[in-house]
């Protein structure tokens, strides 16, 4: 369920507000690949805690940003959680972000080697 809440009126201060902590950026980033178990994602960010991880997921979720998925027939339950519809609009963004990752760590090695 998205939170009604008062976001900045700037776009990107809107985007900042929703997706801008670098635990939120590397979940998202993670969740590109597909629907992973919180032990996934836990194992996949390096350093990120059992508490951190949960207080985001929480909060992307509650922004309407991933969804949360809980298969109690299961035991232990097992939950899954995944992008949702708008989440999914992300993934041009991460790809123009991993491109300028790579651009500028190319250019930060030419730099060092001169």
């Amino acid at each position: 369920m998205v939170v009604n809440k008062n976001l900045p009126q700037c776009p990107v201060a809107t985007a900042v507000a929703i997706i801008g902590n670098k635990w939120k950026l590397l979940i998202l980033r993670n969740l590109l690949a597909g629907p992973q178990r919180f032990t996934d994602l836990l194992n996949g960010i390096d350093n990120i805690s059992k508490k951190v991880l949960t207080e985001n997921l929480r909060s992307l979720e509650e922004d309407g940003i991933l969804n949360r998925k809980t298969y109690a027939e299961e035991i232990p339950f097992k939950v899954e959680y995944s992008l949702s519809e708008i989440g999914e609009t992300l993934k041009p963004i991460f790809e123009v972000l991993t491109d300028w990752g790579n651009n500028y760590k190319k250019s930060v090695k030419n730099i060092s080697e001169k």
